[in-house]
């Protein structure tokens, strides 16, 4: 299954935090295990995910469950990056 997630750089490094780690439809289970707080920004009508670790420990976090990173990109100060894991198929 896939994964994304984005980050924020100030100058030319990562900031500490927040990290925005998911969406409303985002799994519980890896929510849970990263500490993400769901939050609905004022005048938004979906949520997000945060937590206030830097993306370096959000990567960490999820490579240690089996996620591996297949790209990121940089839009202006906006980081992001795309994370795939191997799950069992039934056919």
């Amino acid at each position: 299954s896939y994964y994304t997630f984005r980050g924020t750089t100030r100058g030319s490094k990562i900031e500490t935090g927040p990290t925005m780690v998911g969406d409303e439809y985002s799994d519980p289970a890896i929510m849970n295990y990263l500490g993400a707080r769901k939050n609905t920004m004022l005048g938004n009508n979906f949520s997000e995910y945060h937590v206030d670790d830097s993306p370096r420990l959000v990567l960490d976090k999820l490579e240690k469950i089996g996620f591996r990173v297949v790209t990121m990109t940089g839009v202006g100060q906006t980081l992001v990056w795309c994370m795939y894991k191997e799950t069992d198929c039934i056919t």
